[in-house]
C-alpha cells in the first residue's frame, strides 16, 4: 500500500467559467472602425457589429444579429447614424432602437436590439460587459496614457498595433503571466533581476526589472536593463511602462499595451501594441521605427506564449514553490469579475503584496547561460566556425 505522503500529485483541470469577465474589454483601435463600414467582432459568445455613425461621427456596438431575420448587420451597410440589415434593410441606430423599415408603414413598437456601452480612449475603443446588466461604476474606468492625452502626447509616436487569435486557452492563462517570475527567463529569454506584485482593488501590478540572456537575444525588448511597471486594469486590459537602457545616459520610455477579450470560454483575441516617446534628436520615423521593434519584440515573446498554452492542461491546483509568486492570491483578484457584485469578498480586492527573492534564481540561470556559452564556444572552436 502507497504511503499518503508517496502519493502522486493529481492535477485538477476544472472547467473555464460558464460567464465572461464583468469589464472594460478593449476591441481595437478606434481608428480601425472609421472607415465608413461596419465590422463584425467575434466576442462573449455572439457576435457585434462596429460602426461610426455618418452624422453624429461616434462608435456604436451592437448585437450583430438582426432581431428581425436574423441577418448579419455586419455584412450590411451604414446609413446615417444606423446600420442597415443586408437582408431586409431594417435600420439600427446606435441605441440599439430600430431607425426605420423603408417598405413598412411603421416600426414595430418592439424593434429593439442590445446597444453595448462604449469608451474611446487612448484612440481604443472599449465595450463594457457585466453579465447582470449594470452600468460601469466611474472608479474602475480606464486610466487615460499620457503619452496619448496628455500636453506631452506629440512627442510620442502613433500606435503599432497587432492582433492575435488564441484558440483552446482561456484567459486566465496570459493574466496568471503577472507573478510568473520564471518563465521570463524560460519563455522571454530574460533575467529577472527584481519581481514585485502588488494587488489592489480591480488593479494587479507587476513591478520587474530585467536584462537579456547572453546566449539568446531573440525575444528581447532591450540590449540593457530594463524596467517594467505593469498593470491590469480590470480582467483585459494592461498598460505597461517600460523604460529601457540604450546606452550613452539615455533611456527609452515605451508604454505597451497587452489586452484581450473572449471569443468564447475556450479562445481569445489577445492584442497588443506600442508607442514611444522620442529621444532627443529622433525623428518621428525613427520613433514610429522603435514602435515597431517594440511591438515585433512583444510578438516573438507572445508567439512562446501561445505555443505553451497551446500544449498544456488547465491546472487550478498548481504544484508551487516560493519562487513562483503568489498564483493563488492572483487568481484570487481574478474572481472578482466572474461573480456578481454582491459576491465580491474583501480578500478578492483587498491590498496585497508580494516580492520574490530573484537571487538565488538569477545565478543558477546566470551559471546556466555561462555553460551554455562555453559549450558554444567549444563547438565553434571545433567546426571552425567563425
Amino acid at each position: 500500500m502507497t504511503a499518503l505522503n508517496d502519493e502522486a500529485r493529481v492535477i485538477e483541470a476544472g472547467r473555464p467559467p460558464t460567464r465572461f469577465a464583468r469589464g472594460w474589454h478593449c476591441l481595437g483601435l478606434a481608428d480601425a472602425f472609421k472607415d465608413g463600414e461596419p465590422h463584425e467582432i467575434e466576442a462573449f459568445g455572439t457576435k457585434l457589429v462596429v460602426f461610426q455613425g455618418q452624422e453624429d461621427g461616434a462608435l456604436h456596438v451592437l448585437n450583430a444579429y438582426c432581431p428581425h431575420m436574423g441577418g448579419n448587420l455586419a455584412h450590411g451597410t451604414v446609413k446615417g447614424d444606423a446600420v442597415a440589415c443586408p437582408f431586409h434593410d431594417w435600420r439600427w441606430s446606435g441605441d440599439g432602437r430600430c431607425a426605420g423599415i423603408p417598405y413598412a408603414r411603421r416600426v414595430p413598437p418592439r424593434a429593439r436590439t442590445r446597444s453595448w456601452t462604449t469608451l474611446e480612449r487612448n484612440r481604443q475603443l472599449f465595450v463594457w460587459h457585466d453579465p447582470e446588466g449594470n452600468p460601469p461604476p466611474p472608479e474602475v474606468i480606464v486610466p487615460e496614457i499620457a503619452g496619448v492625452h496628455g500636453p506631452e502626447a506629440g512627442q510620442w509616436s502613433d500606435w503599432n498595433w497587432k492582433t492575435l487569435r488564441v484558440e483552446g486557452s482561456h484567459c486566465r492563462e496570459i493574466v496568471d503571466n503577472v507573478v510568473d517570475m520564471a518563465h521570463f527567463y524560460y519563455v522571454h529569454y530574460a533575467f529577472p533581476e527584481y519581481f514585485k506584485n502588488v494587488f489592489e482593488g480591480h488593479v494587479a501590478t507587476q513591478y520587474m526589472e530585467s536584462s537579456p540572456r547572453g546566449d539568446m537575444e531573440l525575444g528581447t525588448l532591450s540590449s540593457g536593463m530594463l524596467r517594467s511597471d505593469a498593470s491590469y486594469y480590470g480582467p483585459s486590459y494592461m498598460i505597461d511602462h517600460l523604460y529601457s537602457d540604450v546606452g550613452g545616459g539615455l533611456e527609452m520610455e515605451i508604454v505597451l499595451i497587452n489586452c484581450h477579450y473572449p471569443i468564447d470560454a475556450d479562445s481569445f483575441v489577445l492584442q497588443y501594441g506600442a508607442i514611444v516617446k522620442r529621444l532627443p534628436g529622433m525623428t518621428d520615423e525613427q520613433a514610429a521605427e522603435a514602435a515597431a521593434a517594440t511591438a515585433e519584440g512583444a510578438t516573438v515573446g507572445f508567439e512562446q506564449d501561445v505555443e505553451i498554452w497551446r500544449n498544456k492542461t488547465r491546472i487550478d491546483n498548481p504544484l508551487l514553490t516560493e519562487e513562483d509568486g503568489p498564483v493563488y492570491q492572483l487568481r484570487r483578484w481574478y474572481e472578482q469579475f466572474y461573480v456578481d457584485v454582491a459576491d465580491v469578498k474583501d480578500e478578492m480586492v483587498q491590498r496585497f503584496e508580494f516580492e520574490i527573492d530573484t537571487q538565488r534564481a538569477t545565478t543558477a540561470w546566470r551559471a546556466e547561460v555561462d555553460e551554455n556559452l562555453a559549450r558554444r564556444a567549444a563547438a565553434e572552436t571545433e567546426t571552425g566556425a567563425p
